[in-house]
C-alpha cells in the first residue's frame, strides 16, 4: 500500500496537522490553568496529582481500545475521522464547564435545596478533567495512526514533524494569547474566556482536518487480515513486541522520557506561581487571606503562560529543522542531542529563581520537546504493519500515559513532604524539585536511546 500513496505537498501537511493544533490549544489550557482553578477549590499538593491521574489513566484506557477499534471501523466518513471529530466536540463542553464547576456546583445546591459539602465544586472539575482528558485521547490515539495511514513511508518523520509543529504553535498561541493581551491593551482575559477559546480552537481546528484529509478506505481484504490478526489485547501487546527487539527499546525510552516531560508540564504552574512569585499555598488560606495573594498569584499564572508560550514557540521553530536533520543523520541522534539540551534547563531551573533566566531556560528546553513530540513515534513508524497502525499507536500510548501515574502520585507526594513553614503561618512546597527528578529521568532515556538500532 505504501507504494500507491503520493508525497504529501506543504499545504497538505498543514492541513494534515491543524487538527493537532486545535488539540494541543487546548490541552495547554488545561495544562497551565487546571492548577489554579482546582487550587482555589481546596486541592492539595497531593489531590492536585491525583486529579491529574485522569490523562494517563484514560491515555491507557482509551488509546488502545479506540486505537484498535479505528483499525476496523468502516464508515463513510473514514476510519480514524469519526474517533477525532467526537474527541473534540465532546471535549470542548468539557472545556466549558470545567472552569465554572462552582457556580455548577451552586446550581445543583440551590436546584436540589439542600447544602451540598464545600468539595462538590472540586468534585465537578475533577470530572470536567477526566472527561477532557479521554476526548484528547480519543482523538489523539487515530489521529499519530493516520500518519502511516496516509503518508508515504519516506515522510514519516517529516510527518511528525509537522505534529511538532502543530504542537507547538497551538500551546503557543493559547499560553500566550492571555499575556500578550495584558502586555499590549491593558486587558486582562479571564480563565472562562480563556477556556472558551480553546473549545472553539479544538472543535474547528479537528473539523478542519477532518474534511481537508481523505482517508485510505480499508479494502475487504485488508479488514479480513485485521480481523484474523487481531485476537485479544494480550496478543496485540506480544505481537507488537514481537516486531523488532528494538520496539522494546523505544518504549523503555519513551517511559523515562515522558516521566522527565510530565514533572515539568505538571508542575510548573504551581512552580512559577509558589516558588518564583513565593505565593503560599492557597488550599491553606481564608478567603480573606486569598485576596491579598491574588495579584502575586495572576502574576505567576501569567508568568507560567509566557514561560510555556516561549517553550512552544521553540518548540515550533525547531520542529521542522529537527525532521530534516533527522532524516540526514537518523532520528537516534538528533533525539539524544535534542534531549541533552532539555536536561540542562531543568538543572538551571532547579537552581534558578530569576524570571529572565527561567523564560530563557524554558525556550532551551522547548528543544527537547520538538524531538519528543516527533522522533519517537518516527521510529516506531518503521516496523508498523498496514491495518494495525491505531493498535499499535495505542499500545504506544502506555508508554507515555503510564509515566504520568508516576508523576502524579509517587512526586505529587513528594512534594507535598516538602513543605514549610513560612513567617506568618502559612505554608509553602518544594516545587522545584520536580525538575530534578525529572532530569534524571530525562538522562535514563537518553542513554537508551543510544542503545536503539534504527532501522
Amino acid at each position: 500500500m505504501d507504494n500507491q500513496l503520493k508525497k504529501f505537498s506543504t499545504v497538505q501537511f498543514l492541513n494534515f496537522c491543524l487538527g493537532f493544533f486545535g488539540l494541543q490549544f487546548a490541552w495547554q489550557m488545561r495544562i497551565i490553568l487546571s492548577g489554579p482553578v482546582t487550587e482555589n477549590l481546596g486541592a492539595s499538593p497531593l489531590l492536585y496529582g491525583l486529579i491529574w491521574l485522569a490523562g494517563p489513566f484514560t491515555g491507557m484506557v482509551v488509546q488502545p481500545i479506540v486505537g484498535a477499534l479505528s483499525d476496523k471501523t468502516v464508515s463513510p466518513f473514514g476510519r480514524r475521522r469519526p474517533y477525532l471529530l467526537a474527541g473534540a466536540l465532546i471535549a470542548s463542553l468539557a472545556l466549558l464547564i470545567f472552569p465554572n464547576s462552582g457556580k455548577v456546583a451552586i446550581f445543583f445546591q440551590n436546584l436540589l435545596g439542600c447544602e451540598l459539602p464545600v468539595w462538590t465544586g472540586l468534585l465537578i472539575a475533577a470530572i470536567m478533567i477526566w472527561i477532557i482528558d479521554a476526548c484528547v485521547n480519543v482523538a489523539q490515539g487515530p489521529y499519530r495512526a493516520l500518519v502511516p495511514d496516509v503518508v508515504p513511508e519516506e515522510q514519516y518523520s517529516l510527518a511528525n514533524s509537522y505534529i511538532s509543529l502543530a504542537i507547538g504553535l497551538g500551546s503557543v498561541v493559547a499560553a500566550g494569547a492571555a499575556p500578550f493581551l495584558k502586555l499590549a491593551f491593558g486587558y486582562q482575559m479571564s480563565i472562562n474566556a480563556q477556556f472558551l477559546m480553546a473549545a472553539l480552537a479544538f472543535s474547528l481546528a479537528m473539523l478542519w482536518t477532518c474534511l481537508k484529509i481523505k482517508e485510505h478506505q480499508i479494502t475487504k481484504a485488508e479488514e479480513k487480515e485485521v480481523e484474523v490478526e487481531e485476537k485479544n489485547f494480550v496478543t496485540s501487546v506480544k505481537e507488537f513486541f514481537a516486531m523488532s527487539p528494538e520496539v522494546g527499546k523505544i518504549c523503555t525510552m519513551q517511559f523515562f522520557t515522558w516521566i522527565g516531560t510530565m514533572c515539568m508540564m505538571i508542575f510548573f504552574t504551581q512552580y512559577a506561581v509558589h516558588t518564583i512569585y513565593q505565593v503560599p499555598d492557597f488550599a491553606g488560606m481564608t478567603d480573606g487571606l486569598k485576596l491579598l495573594y491574588d495579584a502575586d498569584k495572576l502574576a505567576g499564572t501569567n508568568f507560567s503562560s509566557i514561560c510555556f508560550a516561549i517553550f512552544n514557540f521553540v518548540c515550533f521553530v525547531v520542529a521542522i529543522p529537527i525532521g530534516i536533520l533527522s532524516e540526514k543523520f537518523g532520528n537516534k541522534k538528533i533525539h539524544i542531542i535534542s534531549i541533552i539540551t532539555m536536561i540542562l534547563a531543568y538543572i538551571g531551573m532547579y537552581f534558578s529563581k530569576n524570571v529572565i533566566e527561567v523564560a530563557v531556560l524554558m525556550g532551551i528546553a522547548g528543544i527537547g520537546w520538538a524531538s519528543i513530540c516527533a522522533l519517537p513515534f518516527a521510529m516506531l513508524s518503521k516496523y508498523i504493519k498496514k491495518g494495525t497502525e491505531g493498535a499499535v499507536m495505542g499500545i504506544f500510548n502506555i508508554f507515555i500515559a503510564g509515566p504520568q501515574v508516576f508523576v502524579c502520585t509517587l512526586v505529587a507526594w513528594m512534594i507535598s513532604k516538602t513543605g514549610f513553614a513560612l513567617n506568618d503561618g502559612l505554608i509553602n512546597y518544594r516545587w522545584e524539585d520536580a525538575f530534578l527528578i525529572g532530569a534524571l529521568c530525562l538522562m535514563i532515556a537518553a542513554l537508551i536511546t543510544n542503545t536503539i538500532e534504527e532501522k
